[in-house]
């Protein structure tokens, strides 16, 4: 079916002037693809649609993208974070067992149902922000079965809710308390899940946690080795919590993304914009544990790297489920532009996932809109604790 949307303030973010504005627009959708975008006075005379809808100066953008999250797991870690006001820290909880490990623990004690559920409710919380593509990495199975299970509901959610998600292996998170003493053992088996995983149409990325309470380089380099070997593309938690130089590493394998960020150095950033890899900064995370050290904005903006947004939902680190507020706060902490953190949650947030199809409209891109009740995409940064979404478009279909 045809659509017609006319008399709508478009945030192209295509082409070169700034948002790739177009303030009295007009976009035809056939199917599940944008056929048509320009100005309404321009509209061909030959254009028709089966349905023509009038938005009457409405902002209509590209749905956007959130890519990085974690949100399949079962359990919540509200006791940690009361802890950590009381003073624990983030590496001081995960060393005594807590952190990553107590949701593992509750995660392999639910049921595949009950992730579903849980894991619905949280991705239905994105999608009424215009959410349309949703990153969903594992991580908290931590065992060849559990893994596999968090994968396979990742895959039901795309299936069962409008909405695209994109998953993400992530064995290596942490490690596993069977394997306490024998991180290089449990690589080996993480490795080994892989062809599994991959064979089973489980698996579209592969991701690790190479920091202090982490893995190593090394441990990273032969999960990465698995991954190419398998034709899998790379992302990477990366210096998050110290500097292991594991942008420059992730850079090597042509990594899509390397996250967190705040201890980025020079030389990381120079392999950055050398392989393509885009600098998704987690503003959540970094609030919520209180951080200091703020990402290397200006050196990465200075260099050209491609900077994508995102709520990096998780138990632990960082329970938000609006990307909206995350636009805030990558401008009131990170100091980025409205139109920086808003490219950073559709264009480039696309290109961190590898896909092209998405992120801007335009012709031939996916049919995949958000309709806000406000004037300007700016303010969808600066207004916070409200959700303007009027209306969400998914491949053509309105939701």
């Amino acid at each position: 079916m045809s659509i017609l949307w006319r008399h709508a303030r478009l945030a192209t973010m295509d082409g070169a002037r700034p948002w790739g504005w177009i303030e009295d627009g007009a976009l035809l959708t056939e199917g599940e693809r944008i056929a048509w975008v320009g100005a309404d006075a321009d509209l061909p005379a030959t254009l028709t649609a089966a349905q023509e809808i009038d938005l009457q100066g409405a902002l209509m953008t590209p749905g956007l993208i959130d890519a990085h999250t974690h949100l399949v797991y079962g359990g919540d870690r509200a006791a940690e974070f009361e802890r950590r006001l009381q003073g624990a820290s983030y590496e001081e909880i995960a060393k005594a067992g807590g952190g990553i490990r107590s949701t593992v623990t509750a995660t392999r004690a639910a049921s595949d149902d009950q992730l579903f559920v849980a894991a619905a409710k949280r991705a239905h919380a994105l999608i009424a922000e215009g959410v349309t593509t949703i990153e969903i990495k594992s991580g908290y199975g931590l065992a060849e079965d559990h893994e596999a299970r968090c994968l396979g509901v990742a895959r039901r959610l795309g299936r069962e809710l409008p909405v695209t998600v994109r998953t993400t292996s992530l064995a290596a998170h942490a490690l596993p308390p069977e394997y306490a003493g024998r991180p290089d053992d449990y690589i080996d088996a993480a490795c080994a899940w892989l062809p599994g995983q991959h064979a089973r149409g489980l698996v579209d990325a592969v991701d690790a946690f190479c920091d202090t309470i982490g893995f190593t380089p090394a441990q990273t380099r032969r999960i990465f080795d698995t991954a190419k070997r398998l034709g899998l593309p790379v992302k990477l938690h990366a210096e998050q919590l110290s500097n292991q130089h594991g942008a420059s590493l992730a850079a090597e394998y042509g990594a899509l993304s390397c996250d967190h960020l705040e201890h980025l150095d020079a030389p990381g950033i120079d392999a950055m914009r050398a392989a393509g890899t885009v600098a998704m900064l987690l503003p959540g995370a970094y609030y919520f544990l209180r951080e200091t050290r703020l990402p290397p904005i200006e050196a990465l903006r200075a260099a050209g790297v491609p900077i994508a947004i995102a709520t990096d939902h998780n138990p632990g680190s960082s329970p938000v489920l609006s990307l909206l507020l995350m636009l805030n706060m990558a401008c009131t902490l990170f100091r980025m532009t409205p139109e920086e953190a808003f490219a950073g949650v559709t264009v480039h947030a696309a290109r961190a996932l590898g896909l092209s199809d998405r992120g801007r409209l335009a012709p031939g891109q996916r049919a995949d809109l958000a309709v806000w009740d406000v004037g300007h995409p700016r303010e969808l940064a600066y207004r916070f604790g409200v959700n303007p979404c009027r209306q969400r478009i998914f491949a053509g279909q309105t939701t």
